[in-house]
């Protein structure tokens, strides 16, 4: 079994760690009239370290992206950064990302028949699932909101991370195609 990281390995996770970082500056997409929250890019990049990198390589990408933010760093969207953000309503759903990730990559790595709507579905466990188990609890209880309140406010983002998860998928099975060694 092979030790260690080749000198690939690092350039994979710091890349997809600059790849979180440079969805976190694309701007919001809004929903004129709509009642849903604006999206975010930024979770796609946790999707896609997971389903491209592996468990592995995608979990570390992500640690690194979290570290980079703990200590000051404005690289989540609009400019944030600071262990205050971690610590915050919204820290349960950042310190996750890389267990998102690296479950993500463990069900993709382990999926046999490699179809779309498997990985579509692995993605999703990790990406939302796994996500807002762990962010709701923390929002509710930083936040002084309540499950109730917290799993309300959530919903409105179900449709958006579902994008998400369809552009992680697409991605992610184009890209392994076009490069097996991944």
């Amino acid at each position: 079994m092979k030790q260690g990281f080749a000198t690939r390995d690092i350039v994979y996770i710091a890349l997809f760690a600059a790849l979180t970082a440079a969805l976190g500056l694309m701007p919001p997409i809004h929903f004129a009239g709509a009642a849903l929250p604006p999206i975010t890019a930024q979770s796609l990049g946790v999707m896609l370290a997971g389903a491209v990198l592996g468990a592995k390589r995608g979990g570390l990408a992500l640690l690194l992206f979290i570290a980079l933010v703990a200590v000051g760093l404005p690289l989540l969207s609009g400019g944030r950064g600071g262990f205050g953000v971690l610590i915050g309503t919204s820290g349960g759903f950042l310190l996750a990302w890389p267990l998102c990730a690296a479950l993500i990559g463990y069900l993709v790595e382990r999926d046999t028949d490699n179809s779309a709507f498997k990985t579509g579905l692995n993605v999703a466990l990790g990406g939302i699932v796994l996500m807002y188990a762990a962010g709701i609890p923390w929002m509710a209880f930083i936040g002084k909101l309540g499950m109730t309140k917290s799993l309300a406010i959530m919903v409105a983002y179900v449709p958006g991370d579902l994008v998400k998860v369809v552009l992680a998928t697409v991605i992610a099975r184009g890209l392994r195609r076009a490069f097996p060694a991944l």
